[in-house]
């Protein structure tokens, strides 16, 4: 499950479910302006744990720019990987499927773009959503975007900034439903890691069979090739009908779907 675009909708899927069954809660009770900032937020936090890889697409979004940084975080991954190892661990090299395929990363950055927001709307969330737009763009339309164009990835990406931002209010931007949707996004990422052979370290430093960076995953019978006929024909598919599904439960609540008053979306509600 992990392509980018299988990736990226599953951030959408996994923020819109969030959204639409938290009903009494702050998150259940966003403007439809405040769900979508929060909706381009998670969609491209789907794709960040792949930034410590150097050869995947996603480091390729901004050309050197964010090759340079994929080079930091893979040095960094790694480096962590080799210090917190145990013997039952792999003695790999490289950093990827490492620190930011954990939960401590997921709330690092959670914690990190909360206070960026909270510092100055004006400027911090914009230029997220410019960073996390264009994640989102390379991950849907990696095979519309060569690995090598950056320039389009980042002209669309300013494009849906503007658009977001132009009908959306940022001063009024829930900073911590912006970290939350980025934290979704990272997990999403990490369930979706899961299903596929190699399995996630989604709960390191917590030690698991003697091993600290013990790879979550489901029996071997219940796991997919990343890229294959099942996640193809199966669990993109449903994804997409799921976050479509979600979306419109969350905006409807919001009065941006009235149109679909009387129309059970959702059977849990009352």
């Amino acid at each position: 499950m992990s392509t980018g675009p299988t990736h990226a909708m599953s951030g959408l899927a996994a923020w819109a479910a969030v959204t639409a069954l938290a009903e009494g809660h702050n998150l259940g009770s966003l403007s439809a302006k405040g769900w979508l900032v929060g909706a381009v937020l998670a969609t491209g936090a789907a794709l960040l744990p792949d930034l410590d890889h150097p050869e995947s697409t996603v480091s390729s979004t901004f050309g050197p720019v964010t090759q340079a940084a994929s080079k930091v975080f893979n040095s960094i991954s790694h480096g962590v990987y080799r210090l917190t190892r145990t013997k039952r661990d792999s003695n790999r090299d490289g950093g990827h499927r490492g620190l930011t395929h954990t939960l401590v990363f997921a709330l690092v950055a959670t914690v990190v773009t909360t206070a960026i927001i909270q510092t100055s709307r004006s400027w911090a969330l914009p230029v997220l959503m410019f960073f996390f737009s264009g994640l989102a763009v390379r991950g849907i339309m990696h095979k519309w975007c060569p690995r090598n164009d950056a320039l389009w990835i980042t002209g669309t990406a300013l494009l849906l900034t503007y658009a977001c931002l132009k009908w959306t209010d940022q001063t009024t931007a829930d900073a911590a439903a912006c970290g939350v949707a980025v934290g979704i996004g990272c997990i999403a990422h990490y369930l979706g890691d899961a299903i596929t052979e190699q399995g996630c370290p989604i709960l390191w430093p917590v030690p698991i069979a003697w091993k600290t960076w013990f790879p979550i995953a489901p029996p071997k019978i219940m796991r997919m090739r990343t890229g294959g006929r099942v996640e193809m024909t199966l669990v993109g598919p449903a994804l997409t009908v799921l976050a479509l599904w979600m979306s419109a439960i969350a905006l409807h609540r919001t009065g941006v779907l009235p149109m679909l008053d009387g129309i059970p979306l959702a059977p849990w509600s009352t």
